[in-house]
């Protein structure tokens, strides 16, 4: 069982910045690919970025490509979502993901992850 839990959500105005954290644990000397996702009302959840169990590769939605940075200290199994230039578009509640038995190639899917957190709300006003 892996523990996930999500920090640093919060309100902002459009072309400011957050950095959300991803703190996973549970299974020690375990390491994981870590993904995060967002979700608004109505709509199915959507990947966002994505950085492997070694921290040599990261993925992100073309949405976010230039805007938003990924990276990790995989000694915590910590993950963090740096959101510079922040849109309306981009308010969602925000959630961290772990890969532990899931497929490498379904990193940027939901599928691909094996534990969740509950989630950080994001607000970027106009």
């Amino acid at each position: 069982q892996v523990h996930v839990e999500e920090s640093g959500g919060g309100l902002v105005q459009a072309g400011g910045s957050l950095r959300l954290s991803c703190a996973a644990s549970g299974r020690p000397g375990g390491r994981y690919a870590m993904g995060w996702f967002r979700q608004t009302p109505g709509k199915e959840r959507e990947f966002v970025a994505a950085i492997s169990w070694s921290g040599d590769s990261t993925y992100y939605t073309d949405s976010v490509r230039d805007r938003f940075i990924i990276s990790r200290d995989g000694a915590k199994n910590t993950a963090y979502l740096q959101m510079n230039s922040l849109k309306p578009e981009d308010t969602a509640v925000y959630s961290c993901a772990v890969q532990v038995y899931g497929p490498p190639d379904a990193i940027t899917f939901v599928r691909g992850y094996d534990y969740w957190g509950q989630g950080t709300q994001v607000t970027v006003s106009s």
